[in-house]
């Protein structure tokens, strides 16, 4: 009965997360489709990814926050509700910018429902069973994934992105309806939300959104540049004002005491050198197809797809390895597939077959699927249900960051990278396979030094 209970009641929350992956799935073919449809230069796909991922890191701390006041089910509803609003703001997107703002607006959606979906986790199953929990919702997020960027491709090439993006507000429209009609019975205890740090929160918004705009800004508009210049500059100012403001805050968004431990600061340095391939990979894998094999560019969608699949596998067969063995014993083995995944696009050519960008993909995802689940068990293990809102926020904001970095890096690399090979008097394909090949050995580097932080990591049963 008692494990029923808490079973019962993670329905709503798996329901938002499955509706995350279901339109994140469809979401990772809508950029190269958008800018392709308003002739735009593929670079551009670069801030479409960038918005969503802006709000979905930079707001995860705030709302994780803001479920420990308002309590999680009118955090998860909040959530839902403004998901929802994004995707419709997008899918009547008239121009780049309306789709930015669209895009923000639905990664303050995903900001809100991914702290709440772990914070059930961690302060309603049982000890125990909390690693098997993160790979349940490992595999609800990225199982769900699998069917998007396949059909989402088919959508697009018979009736338009908007299409598949007003299908996209439909499933919207059917969870949101399904988590307000679900009644939950062990609430956690609602606060007010007087003492709220509204400075901090503001802050922590600016700093990090500027904070992935860097890497973009240098490598779009050059690293000498004065649009570059005036954004690290700002980017700069808001930490100095972001610090000075935390330290006075008596309820500060970002929980020092948590994240200045060695197990956080080092699981998130190896979550960036290694888990933003997923999100840069899936865009490049698009371009670098649509380069190479224009006449067959949904075989991309394929690739993708058996990436997700990869990642439900990882999740479910490696992630609960580390309720019972050492996780960095297994962290070391799902690091070493990612750069396998990664090591096989040397192997890339103009005419890739379709089964050697699956398996590239396929085995990149199932190393990632296992990554992200031990490491929201070793981060997130200990935290107490008053911590916990707090506490899976920020994790949650260091985690998405470590997507969008990937994407800030290394799809300009890729995409700016085919345009200066062009500008050489390269033919398309081959400048998209000189730089998939560059791509590949910056991408192995960094699952290597992604390995090493790893074993620094102190030693956990």
């Amino acid at each position: 009965m008692e494990e029923n209970r808490y079973i019962r009641g993670f329905a709503p929350y798996g329901a938002a997360a499955l509706l995350v992956g279901l339109v994140g799935g469809f979401s990772a073919v809508l950029g190269p489709a958008f800018v392709s449809d308003l002739g735009l230069e593929y670079n551009n796909t670069t801030w479409t990814s960038l918005a969503t991922a802006m709000s979905t890191a930079a707001c995860a701390p705030i709302l994780g926050k803001l479920a420990d006041a308002l309590g999680r089910r009118a955090t998860l509803l909040l959530g839902v509700a403004v998901y929802t609003l994004g995707n419709i703001m997008t899918a009547v997107a008239p121009s780049l910018a309306f789709m930015l703002i669209a895009r923000f607006v639905l990664g303050v959606g995903t900001a809100a429902v991914a702290p709440v979906v772990m914070s059930y986790i961690l302060t309603e199953f049982p000890p125990d069973r909390i690693g098997k929990g993160f790979s349940v919702y490992m595999l609800i997020s990225s199982g769900s994934v699998v069917i998007g960027p396949t059909a989402g491709s088919w959508i697009i090439r018979l009736w338009g992105w908007r299409a598949m993006i007003w299908l996209c507000c439909a499933l919207c429209g059917i969870v949101l309806v399904f988590c307000a009609s679900v009644r939950e019975k062990n609430v956690v205890k609602e606060r007010a939300l007087e003492g709220f740090d509204s400075i901090g929160a503001v802050l922590v918004v600016i700093f990090f959104s500027l904070a992935l705009c860097v890497p973009s800004f240098g490598q779009n508009f050059g690293w000498d540049s004065a649009v570059f210049r005036m954004i690290f500059v700002a980017g700069m100012l808001a930490f100095v004002a972001l610090a000075v403001a935390e330290r006075q805050a008596k309820n500060p968004i970002l929980p020092i005491s948590f994240m200045k431990r060695k197990v956080f600061i080092l699981s998130v340095l190896a979550l960036f050198l290694t888990q933003g391939l997923m999100q840069a990979n899936m865009t490049n894998t698009i371009v670098f197809v649509n380069h190479t094999q224009p006449e067959n560019s949904v075989i991309s969608g394929y690739a993708i797809s058996v990436m997700y699949i990869g990642m439900a596998l990882g999740a479910v067969l490696l992630g609960p390895m580390a309720d019972s063995k050492p996780p960095k014993q297994i962290l070391t083995g799902s690091l070493a597939l990612t750069g396998l995944g990664c090591g096989l696009m040397f192997f890339f050519t103009e005419q890739t077959p379709v089964l050697l960008l699956m398996l590239s993909l396929g085995i990149l995802g199932f190393g990632l699927g296992g990554n992200s689940t031990i490491f929201m068990k070793v981060v997130l293990s200990g935290l107490s249900q008053q911590e916990a809102g707090a506490g899976t926020g920020t994790y949650g904001l260091f985690r998405d960051l470590a997507a969008p970095f990937g994407v800030a890096v290394l799809v300009p690399l890729f995409t700016n990278g085919v345009i200066d090979s062009m500008e050489r008097g390269l033919a398309a394909p081959q400048a998209a396979v000189e730089t998939v090949h560059l791509l590949a050995l910056v991408e192995v580097i960094s699952v290597a030094a992604g390995i090493a932080v790893v074993w620094a990591l102190p030693d956990q049963k």
